[in-house]
């Protein structure tokens, strides 16, 4: 049991993507069911979590059974799709998040039961009575009534709605912070830096004054340490919060990174905020709580009603009639609708690229604005937008088929990053065929995290295509056991992946620079022009007296590229 020690807003964050959660409990059910969840089972199942295919990174070396609570003990127990008490069950949500082929519905009405408190977080006593609230259906109806909701306007304010009674105070805190914003031009960080610090000294006003600034993270008892915290704390639990939200297929990512729900799911949503009760239910009796959260059929939703469904594809789509429709179950309506949503992205995303293989480089500058507002962290979800710009950056420079594994929305914008079983990016350019792994991470951990996937992607990509193969890694920085593990499997014949490598490290900004040269060269960079420069990354691998004299090589190809090739 969790307890809510503060008076801040709760929103769980592990799993972060949601969409991983089905794989890590499908795993549960096919090796745990019925055994007690204790640290003996949590070490097994971290153990055959670090094993399995889609899962990408390392389990903790130190305390694997909390690296298990922290995948199943988290969001899965918390949204109804496990049960660890008595023994290891899959409820009835989870079954249907593991089957049904519309899991983000099933996400959805698992989300809006959320509520604190619960028998699953509990108030300490001081804070008894504090907290009332459904905090996805709160934040759903802000987003609703402020047409949109900004990353920077939910870290600020959404924190201090613990109670849904407490929300026109928030709403109009908001609006007042947009009208200050729309005042002062040009000091748009340092209003919200200010905000944010008033705002966090609001929340935690008891623990300030007392002197109660310690945290977990460190033995640091400085105020500046405590808000630099919090900050961090606020910043997680938003972003986990949008990509839950996300999820569900009913928002979408506008520019400037406002979260906005989609027009043609505004009735869902109305229809969500108008029948879905605000107040939490049965907080004393944990039996009939999880009776509830565990009912795969609660709350009613919009398109569990057959009208409704028939109404919504008569409205997008001219090639059916209500007679046609009326005689179709609603799971093949429901399939049908999923259907047109995907063929009309299919449209939205090939005109992207129709637009971005334009020898005219148009999205040139907004790629570009795109990487540097990813280093300077003003993007929600940096690690997805970094794989979608990249992958607009690798459609950009040449005509060859690129195909980005990460999910999209319904405008074609980025939903989830790629799942961990594949590269971030596949490019076939005919003869020859170029995986782009991608990562924010940095130090010791991009090591850990991504050296070996990187690598198995490689031999993955290879081996499934039969053709020869290169690895672009890209990271703001190029960790130096990274680029050490990389330049040995380079020159060493190793059978499971398929030889000697192609991986081919570029720090983001070198990167930016191959894209400046593409943009400036005189014509276009074409397959033949990108074969030769990928050949010419390996082959100084191979020449190299050690990593750092291979990287210093790679600078000065980069920096000369293109060049026309004999």
């Amino acid at each position: 049991m969790a307890f809510l020690r503060n008076e801040m807003l709760f929103f769980t964050t592990s799993p972060r993507t949601p969409i991983k959660m089905i794989p890590e409990i499908a795993l549960l059910a096919e090796f745990f069911l019925h055994q007690k969840w204790n640290k003996d089972t949590q070490k097994q199942y971290a153990l055959k979590l670090e094993k399995a295919d889609f899962f990408e990174g390392k389990t903790s070396q130190y305390d694997s059974a909390f690296s298990a609570r922290d995948r199943i003990t988290r969001a899965p127990k918390a949204l109804g799709f496990v049960d660890l008490d008595p023994k290891i069950q899959i409820t009835q949500a989870g079954n249907e998040l593991l089957t049904s082929k519309h899991p983000h519905e099933i996400f959805l009405r698992q989300i809006l039961k959320f509520q604190l408190p619960s028998p699953y977080h509990k108030e300490i006593e001081i804070l008894k009575g504090k907290f009332c609230i459904k905090p996805y259906l709160e934040l759903m109806r802000l987003i609703r009534d402020l047409e949109y909701l900004t990353f920077d306007e939910a870290k600020i304010f959404l924190f201090q709605l613990t109670d849904y009674k407490k929300y026109d105070i928030v709403k109009n805190k908001i609006l007042k912070f947009r009208t200050k914003v729309e005042n002062n031009r040009g000091k748009y960080k340092l209003i919200v830096h200010e905000t944010w610090n008033k705002e966090i000294e609001k929340i935690f006003n008891v623990e300030i004054i007392t002197g109660n600034t310690k945290t977990r993270e460190s033995s640091d008892l400085s105020l500046k340490n405590f808000m630099k915290t919090k900050r961090g704390t606020m910043r997680d639990y938003t972003d986990a919060a949008f990509r839950y939200l996300r999820f569900t297929g009913l928002l979408s990512i506008t520019e400037r990174g406002k979260i906005s729900f989609f027009l043609n799911k505004l009735v869902e949503v109305d229809y969500i905020l108008h029948n879905v009760d605000r107040n939490p239910i049965f907080c004393d009796r944990i039996d009939k709580y999880k009776e509830n959260l565990f009912d795969r059929d609660k709350p009613l939703l919009y398109t569990d009603i057959k009208d409704n469904i028939i109404d919504l594809i008569l409205r997008s789509s001219d090639d059916y009639t209500k007679k046609i429709l009326t005689n179709k179950s609603i799971d093949e309506l429901k399939n049908l609708r999923e259907q047109i949503i995907i063929s009309k992205k299919e449209v939205i995303v090939n005109s992207q690229i129709v637009k971005l293989k334009d020898k005219s480089f148009s999205l040139y500058s907004e790629i570009i604005d795109t990487y540097n507002e990813i280093l300077t962290n003003d993007l929600f979800d940096a690690p997805l937008m970094m794989e979608w710009n990249t992958w607009r950056a690798m459609t950009m420079i040449d005509g060859g088929i690129i195909k980005g594994n990460f999910n999209l929305d319904d405008n074609g914008y980025p939903m989830s990053t790629a799942q961990g079983n594949m590269p971030d990016i596949e490019c076939d350019y005919g003869k020859f065929v170029l995986s782009v792994e991608v990562t924010l991470q940095s130090g010791q951990r991009q090591y850990e995290s991504e050296g070996e996937p990187v690598s198995r992607h490689y031999g993955q990509l290879k081996k499934r295509t039969g053709k020869e193969t290169y690895c672009l890694f890209i990271a703001p920085t190029i960790n130096n056991a990274t680029l050490a593990h990389f330049f040995t499997i380079n020159r060493t014949d190793i059978a499971y992946y398929g030889g000697k490598s192609n991986i081919i490290p570029l720090e983001l900004d070198l990167f930016m620079k191959l894209i400046e040269n593409s943009y400036n060269f005189e014509g276009y960079p074409n397959t033949s022009d990108i074969h030769c420069f990928l050949k010419s990354l390996v082959q100084r691998s191979a020449t190299a007296q050690n990593e750092n004299d291979w990287l210093e090589g790679i600078n000065l190809i980069v920096n000369n590229w293109p060049k026309k090739h004999s």
